[in-house]
Order: structure tokens, then sequence, then C-alpha cells
């Protein structure tokens, strides 16, 4: 993650809360049960905030609905059956109008 530039280490202003994180890890298998890979990933612990002294409001980023609807032309145009959608990078391309300090990761000083 480092390498790939995705934090920059900053002194914290004043008045500013960082927020706690930890490292959750996953071990993916295939259908026989053999590893196939193992996933780290870095979530924030933002259940630590406080409504109207940390944020105030809350929101979750959703497809939009011409993205949708182009997939479901294309299911039924090409008369494919459609089981289950999942838009993995939705949370991944939202941008964030303000600034959010985290409290860097073990390891990382």
């Amino acid at each position: 993650m480092a390498k790939n530039g995705v934090w920059d280490l900053v002194e914290l202003p004043e008045r500013a809360v960082a927020i706690g994180c930890k490292w959750v890890y996953k071990t993916k298998r295939d259908a026989s049960g053999n590893v196939e890979r193992y996933k780290a990933k870095l979530v924030a612990k933002g259940f630590t905030q406080k409504e109207d002294i940390d944020y105030h409001e809350t929101f979750s980023l959703v497809s939009k609905k011409d993205s949708l609807r182009i997939i479901m032309a294309l299911v039924a145009h090409m008369d494919f059956k459609l089981h289950q959608m999942d838009v993995k990078t939705t949370f991944l391309n939202g941008d964030l109008d303000k600034k959010v300090y985290m409290k860097h990761p073990e390891g990382i000083s």
C-alpha cells in the first residue's frame, strides 16, 4: 500500500481527531478448500466517531441508475441470466469533500 501511494504521512493539525485503524486478513480458498490467495485490507475504526462532533451526515455511495440500466439492457438483449451484481469499486472511486485523518497502522512510522 505504501508503494502505491495510498496514504500520506502528515502531522495531525490542531483540533483534528485521528481515527484508529486495524488490519483485516482473509484467506481465500477455492471450491476444494485449497488456499487460493491471502488478502489484507486496512480499515478505519469509524465506529469511534460521535455524531455532530466528528461528523454531521452519513451516506453510502451507490452505482448510477444509468449503469444499472445499461447492464439490464445488455442482459435482456443477449438473453443472459443475471444472478447477482456487485459493484466492488464504488467506495474506491468515491470522493470525499473533507480531510480525514487516520492513525497510522502498526509498523508504519
